[in-house]
Protein backbone atom coordinates (compact mmCIF):
# COMPACT_ATOMS: atom_id res chain seq x y z
CA UNK A 1 0.00 0.00 0.00
CA UNK A 2 2.11 2.54 1.23
CA UNK A 3 4.83 1.71 -2.18
CA UNK A 4 1.64 2.33 -4.65
CA UNK A 5 1.36 6.11 -2.73
CA UNK A 6 4.62 6.78 -3.20
CA UNK A 7 4.66 5.52 -7.04
CA UNK A 8 1.41 7.18 -7.30
CA UNK A 9 3.25 10.72 -6.04
CA UNK A 10 5.83 10.13 -8.14
CA UNK A 11 3.24 10.22 -11.07
CA UNK A 12 1.62 13.08 -10.27
CA UNK A 13 4.55 14.90 -9.37
CA UNK A 14 6.27 13.90 -13.29
CA UNK A 15 2.71 14.89 -14.82
CA UNK A 16 2.31 18.35 -13.11
CA UNK A 17 5.71 19.15 -14.12
CA UNK A 18 5.10 18.04 -17.86
CA UNK A 19 2.03 20.59 -17.82
CA UNK A 20 4.17 23.70 -16.55
CA UNK A 21 6.37 23.76 -19.62
CA UNK A 22 6.94 27.02 -20.94
CA UNK A 23 4.56 28.01 -24.15
CA UNK A 24 6.81 29.86 -27.39
CA UNK A 25 4.23 32.92 -26.34
CA UNK A 26 5.75 33.17 -22.72
CA UNK A 27 9.24 33.04 -24.01
CA UNK A 28 8.54 35.45 -26.34
CA UNK A 29 6.90 37.88 -23.49
CA UNK A 30 9.86 37.49 -21.29
CA UNK A 31 12.33 39.02 -24.21
CA UNK A 32 9.98 41.66 -24.33
CA UNK A 33 9.92 42.37 -20.64
CA UNK A 34 13.76 41.71 -20.56
CA UNK A 35 14.22 44.44 -23.26
CA UNK A 36 11.64 46.72 -20.68
CA UNK A 37 13.76 45.71 -17.60
CA UNK A 38 17.05 46.55 -19.69
CA UNK A 39 15.75 49.55 -20.95
CA UNK A 40 15.04 51.22 -17.96
CA UNK A 41 18.15 50.18 -16.87
CA UNK A 42 19.82 51.48 -19.14
CA UNK A 43 21.92 48.81 -19.80
CA UNK A 44 22.55 48.73 -23.98
CA UNK A 45 24.15 45.45 -24.07
CA UNK A 46 21.19 43.58 -21.99
CA UNK A 47 18.55 45.12 -24.79
CA UNK A 48 21.19 44.08 -27.49
CA UNK A 49 21.33 40.69 -26.66
CA UNK A 50 18.20 39.76 -27.50
CA UNK A 51 18.21 41.27 -31.01
CA UNK A 52 19.25 39.32 -34.35
CA UNK A 53 22.32 40.41 -35.94
CA UNK A 54 20.56 40.23 -38.79
CA UNK A 55 18.16 43.18 -37.55
CA UNK A 56 16.64 45.93 -40.05
CA UNK A 57 13.55 48.07 -39.66
CA UNK A 58 11.57 49.85 -41.63
CA UNK A 59 12.60 53.26 -39.86
CA UNK A 60 16.24 52.08 -41.88
CA UNK A 61 18.47 50.79 -38.74
CA UNK A 62 20.40 47.94 -38.27
CA UNK A 63 21.70 46.35 -34.91
CA UNK A 64 24.47 49.06 -34.88
CA UNK A 65 21.85 51.75 -35.97
CA UNK A 66 19.85 50.45 -32.68
CA UNK A 67 23.17 50.47 -30.77
CA UNK A 68 23.63 54.22 -31.57
CA UNK A 69 19.66 55.47 -30.89
CA UNK A 70 19.85 53.69 -27.46
CA UNK A 71 23.03 55.46 -26.82
CA UNK A 72 21.46 58.69 -27.33
CA UNK A 73 18.65 58.72 -25.77
CA UNK A 74 20.11 56.96 -22.59
CA UNK A 75 22.76 59.56 -22.69
CA UNK A 76 19.84 62.08 -23.05
CA UNK A 77 17.71 60.78 -20.32
CA UNK A 78 18.70 60.36 -16.87
CA UNK A 79 15.87 57.89 -15.74
CA UNK A 80 13.96 56.10 -18.64
CA UNK A 81 10.57 54.80 -17.76
CA UNK A 82 8.51 51.54 -19.70
CA UNK A 83 4.81 50.74 -19.50
CA UNK A 84 3.79 47.88 -21.65
CA UNK A 85 0.07 47.14 -20.39
CA UNK A 86 -0.60 43.98 -22.48
CA UNK A 87 0.94 42.02 -25.64
CA UNK A 88 -0.43 40.66 -28.35
CA UNK A 89 1.79 37.65 -29.36
CA UNK A 90 1.16 35.15 -32.47
CA UNK A 91 4.11 32.76 -33.23
CA UNK A 92 4.21 30.79 -36.95
CA UNK A 93 7.00 28.20 -37.10
CA UNK A 94 10.04 29.46 -36.42
CA UNK A 95 8.86 33.14 -36.97
CA UNK A 96 6.87 35.61 -34.89
CA UNK A 97 5.21 39.04 -34.15
CA UNK A 98 4.33 41.25 -31.07
CA UNK A 99 2.13 43.77 -31.03
CA UNK A 100 1.81 46.18 -28.36
CA UNK A 101 1.47 49.43 -27.36
CA UNK A 102 4.21 51.31 -24.64
CA UNK A 103 4.24 54.09 -22.40
CA UNK A 104 7.73 55.58 -22.62
CA UNK A 105 8.67 58.48 -20.17
CA UNK A 106 11.96 60.14 -19.75
CA UNK A 107 13.29 62.81 -17.03
CA UNK A 108 16.30 64.83 -18.26
CA UNK A 109 20.45 63.92 -17.83
CA UNK A 110 20.95 67.76 -17.42
CA UNK A 111 18.58 66.77 -13.89
CA UNK A 112 16.36 70.24 -14.98
CA UNK A 113 12.59 69.68 -14.56
CA UNK A 114 11.00 68.38 -11.83
CA UNK A 115 11.31 64.50 -10.85
CA UNK A 116 7.57 63.91 -10.81
CA UNK A 117 6.37 65.03 -14.29
CA UNK A 118 8.55 63.58 -16.71
CA UNK A 119 10.70 65.41 -19.46
CA UNK A 120 9.02 63.22 -22.59
CA UNK A 121 6.02 61.43 -22.60
CA UNK A 122 4.50 59.26 -25.37
CA UNK A 123 2.46 56.21 -25.90
CA UNK A 124 4.19 54.26 -29.19
CA UNK A 125 2.63 51.58 -31.27
CA UNK A 126 5.15 48.83 -31.73
CA UNK A 127 5.39 46.06 -34.41
CA UNK A 128 8.21 43.79 -33.75
CA UNK A 129 9.00 40.42 -35.55
CA UNK A 130 11.16 38.29 -34.22
CA UNK A 131 12.68 34.98 -35.43
CA UNK A 132 13.65 31.81 -33.54
CA UNK A 133 18.14 31.55 -33.42
CA UNK A 134 18.90 28.21 -31.86
CA UNK A 135 16.90 27.67 -28.56
CA UNK A 136 16.32 31.77 -28.01
CA UNK A 137 13.80 33.98 -29.85
CA UNK A 138 15.72 37.12 -31.64
CA UNK A 139 14.11 40.66 -32.59
CA UNK A 140 14.45 40.80 -36.21
CA UNK A 141 12.81 44.21 -36.86
CA UNK A 142 10.68 46.64 -35.03
CA UNK A 143 8.27 49.53 -36.20
CA UNK A 144 7.19 52.16 -34.16
CA UNK A 145 5.13 55.04 -34.22
CA UNK A 146 3.65 57.49 -31.58
CA UNK A 147 0.09 56.08 -31.26
CA UNK A 148 -2.80 58.64 -32.58
CA UNK A 149 0.19 60.01 -35.14
CA UNK A 150 -0.67 57.86 -38.19
CA UNK A 151 3.38 58.13 -39.38
CA UNK A 152 6.83 56.66 -38.10
CA UNK A 153 8.49 58.36 -35.77
CA UNK A 154 11.27 60.59 -37.53
CA UNK A 155 14.80 59.57 -36.14
CA UNK A 156 16.83 61.88 -33.16
CA UNK A 157 18.85 64.72 -34.79
CA UNK A 158 22.25 64.01 -33.66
Amino acid sequence: MYRKVIISLFVIVLLLSGCTRETEEGKIKKVISSIQAAAESKRILAVLEHLSKDYRDPQGNDYEGIKGLLSFYFFKHQAVHVYIPAIDIAVTGYTATAAFDAVLTGRPADGSGGTIIPESLGVYRFDVSLKREGDQWKVLSAKWELSGEGGPVPPPAR
